[in-house]
């Protein structure tokens, strides 16, 4: 990648993570994979990946099972933090903040988006859950199919979605020798500061 100047940078970190979205989706297979990073109320951390759905000047959307580990981490410290990587483009974006639950309105517009069988599966998976064995889950998928076979599937109460509103955003783009570009956003009472640090 050719080197990364503040002077390409916009002035806005989600006008600059969209630019680089859009590249991403285009060039990389699976653009939308991050990395979700959560403390529980301990204070131990816990990262797993998740799927960005949607991001704007509110910040950046993701949805799950809210009875999940995940969900219960975000209940005890509602602070998270995101990374998303595209390695075919060698580039990263960090981001920290507080988190939110999404209205209950947003949940149900997504979640009838989603294709059938993910629909089914956020009945039938009690997420973060002990299963006996996989057949205990293939039951269970068995079981919501026939039970909503012919009809909607409507939302379950337990699954929804989050807003994580950014409060540091940083861009990584790979160079030779470790020797990598780097500028964080941080939000202060004015708007960002934008700021190169050292790879």
């Amino acid at each position: 990648m050719p080197p990364l100047h503040r002077s390409a940078l916009a002035d806005d970190p989600v006008e600059q993570f969209r630019e680089w979205y859009e590249r991403a989706a285009r060039e990389v297979s699976l653009p939308d994979a991050m990395t979700l990073a959560t403390v529980d109320g301990d204070g131990f951390p816990d990262a797993r990946m998740v799927l960005l759905k949607g991001f704007g000047a509110d910040g950046f959307r993701f949805f799950t099972n809210l009875e999940s580990a995940k969900a219960r981490q975000l209940e005890a410290v509602p602070r998270a933090a995101l990374i998303l990587y595209w390695r075919e483009l060698d580039r990263q974006v960090r981001i920290r903040g507080a988190v939110e639950k999404l209205p209950e309105a947003d949940d149900e517009k997504y979640f009838a988006t989603r294709p059938l069988e993910a629909r089914l599966g956020a009945w039938a998976s009690p997420q973060s859950q002990p299963l006996p064995g996989r057949e205990t889950l293939d039951d269970r998928v068995r079981e919501v199919t026939e039970r909503f076979a012919g009809a909607e599937i409507p939302r379950p109460g337990f699954w929804g979605g989050y807003l994580l509103r950014p409060e540091l955003i940083e861009f990584w783009q790979g160079q030779a020798a470790r020797l990598h570009d780097r500028f964080v956003y941080v939000r202060q009472d004015d708007g960002w500061r934008i700021q190169r640090l050292a790879p």
